[in-house]
């Protein structure tokens, strides 16, 4: 089984940064494929980030392309969510997500993959 701890949300003002951690409990999520998803409250659990397992492909929803960046270091079971020029309508809680699954290319659906963490707050402020 495979656990996933996310870290490093909290309350910013717009245009403001954050960078949320995942750390992994087992090495074998560097064969994984890695993402983030977010959810605000009375919407549906959205798609905002990929990595595959070696980092050389990443895939970003349209509404944060160019403000944030996915990077991993598999060394130290880890993946991260740079937010940069963040917005109001970035608030949310964040969720790490793990896809077992071996891919060239990184999945965007939340069905595909296997685990999942427990989600940290973004907050952002206007």
């Amino acid at each position: 089984q495979v656990q996933l701890v996310e870290s490093g949300g909290g309350l910013v003002q717009a245009g403001g940064s954050l960078r949320l951690s995942c750390a992994a409990s087992a090495r074998t999520v560097s064969v994984f494929t890695m993402g983030w998803f977010r959810q605000a409250p009375g919407k549906e659990r959205e798609f905002v980030a990929a990595i595959s397992r070696s980092g050389g492909s990443t895939i970003y929803a349209d509404s944060v392309k160019g403000r944030f960046t996915i990077s991993r270091d598999n060394a130290k079971n880890t993946v991260y969510l740079q937010m940069d020029s963040l917005k109001p309508e970035d608030t949310a809680s964040y969720y790490c997500a793990a896809d077992s699954t071996l891919r060239t290319v990184p999945d965007i659906a939340a069905y595909e993959y296997d685990f999942w963490g427990q989600g940290t707050q973004v907050t952002v402020s206007s």
